[in-house]
């Protein structure tokens, strides 16, 4: 078991052991509370089905509903992406960008453990995406 205060660094060999351990620790920790989060909202919304009789209110709370259902999609999406990260782990490819092969840096890593592409990838990647939608 890791020490709760390790960090990676760039002293060490990239994606060692203790590091693929790091990350793995830290995506499956950030999709437990995610699932929790999701738990705990599913079974608000079912004890708070009623029946509301004031239209505005009734309006209200439908909107409250599209919102929350709105950021169950988004957490269902991070979570495939959570696992396609482990899956990444798994096979040795975690920590390398998709596009050019070379290592992500572990500052990105550590605050986007989900990133596919280095820092200068993905700022052509939506520089490309900006002129496409300025077109």
């Amino acid at each position: 078991m890791m020490s709760s205060n390790y960090k990676p660094n760039d002293s060490e060999p990239f994606m060692n052991e203790r590091q693929v351990e790091y990350f793995k620790t830290k995506l499956n920790n950030w999709k437990n509370s995610i699932l929790e989060e999701s738990k705990v909202t599913i079974e608000g919304m079912q004890h708070d089905t009623r029946n509301i009789p004031d239209s505005a209110d009734r309006a209200s709370e439908e909107t409250d509903r599209a919102l929350e259902l709105r950021t169950r999609d988004r957490q269902r999406k991070l979570i495939l992406k959570i696992d396609a990260a482990i899956r990444r782990i798994d096979d040795g490819s975690y920590g390398y960008c998709e596009e050019t092969g070379e290592a992500i840096s572990l500052k990105r890593l550590d605050a986007r453990p989900i990133a596919t592409l280095s820092l200068e990838a993905q700022e052509r990647h939506e520089r490309k995406e900006r002129v496409h939608r300025d077109e």
